[in-house]
């Protein structure tokens, strides 16, 4: 088999957001069933047998700040991320509320302190950085956090460093963006300028997109729970329940690569076991065609 030409993977985690759980056995909205997404999500996930370091929820975990929504969370994914040996890290979001977000997911009495917190992913740090002004959309960074920020940045990190926040730093396509976008871009750009920050990784939009700042790339993961139609008349929104995902995000040494993975079960058009396609690497393009050929022939009596 051919040689990589890439270097192997340095850190691997998983981005999910937006999961809008909602307090005892309500539907979201009266329609989307919040808890089933994420928990397929983590179902079809296992199958992969892949093995991320760490999880980062970008905000909005609980539609309302509901008590029993963010016990349910955690009582979902806490074993999901035991059994795949990564490291859970919560982040807040403007439908989150402070003090019931820090004593169920965080066991934390701070009450509506300022939810900012540093973790060690195997020498690669996670800045939870909290955007969020209560009982507003919009988001925002105070000076204090800046000086915060400042703080831990002074000193580089092993394998660099990510901000985890909910409002990502990036123009909206929904109007009005005043209302919902995080404020005064330019300061967290100056911010970020000369650390060692690798990515900004954000939710918010109900929808993937990707951009910079400062020099450093933005991933907005999607949400787990209902999504953003941007196909609508400019002025409008469309909540869909639909084309719901997350995101892998895999670091090597001299890149960062945001993949967006949609959650739910489609049709098969072919499929190839790992054995298959490590025969298939000594095979020729025509050879290999003929293979997938009889693949979706075997396959396709199960299709009906």
């Amino acid at each position: 088999m051919t040689a990589s030409q890439h270097p192997p993977v340095e850190h691997f985690i998983l981005h999910i957001s937006d999961t809008h759980f909602v307090g005892g056995a309500d539907l979201l909205h009266g329609k989307v069933d919040s808890d089933a997404n994420l928990k397929r999500l983590f179902r079809d996930f296992a199958e992969t047998k892949a093995r991320p370091e760490a999880i980062v929820f970008t905000g909005d975990l609980a539609d309302t700040g509901d008590a029993d929504a963010y016990r349910r969370l955690r009582a979902l994914v806490e074993p999901a991320a035991e059994a795949i040996g990564a490291q859970v890290i919560w982040v807040m979001g403007n439908h989150d509320t402070r003090t019931p977000f820090r004593k169920h997911l965080l066991d934390s009495d701070e009450g509506e302190k300022s939810v900012d917190m540093v973790y060690d992913v195997n020498g690669l740090r996670v800045i939870a950085l909290d955007s969020t002004v209560p009982g507003s959309h919009h988001g925002e960074i105070s000076e204090e956090q800046y000086a915060w920020l400042a703080e831990v940045l002074s000193t580089p990190a092993p394998h660099g460093s990510v901000i985890a926040l909910h409002h990502p730093p990036v123009p909206s396509l929904l109007e009005p963006i005043e209302v919902v976008e995080l404020r005064d871009q330019a300061r967290f750009a100056e911010a970020l300028r000369g650390t060692d920050v690798r990515a900004v990784l954000g939710g918010h939009l109900h929808f993937n997109t990707f951009s910079d700042i400062g020099g450093v790339p933005v991933s907005v993961a999607s949400a787990t729970c209902y999504t953003q139609d941007l196909n609508v008349e400019s002025g409008g929104m469309r909540g869909q329940d639909g084309a719901q995902g997350f995101n892998l995000v895999h670091f090597y040494d001299d890149r960062v690569m945001h993949t967006v993975v949609p959650i739910g079960e489609f049709s098969t058009v072919y499929r190839i076991t790992a054995e298959q396609l490590r025969s298939w690497t000594a095979l020729s393009l025509e050879e290999v065609g003929a293979e997938m050929a009889m693949t979706a022939v075997e396959s396709e009596p199960a299709l009906a």
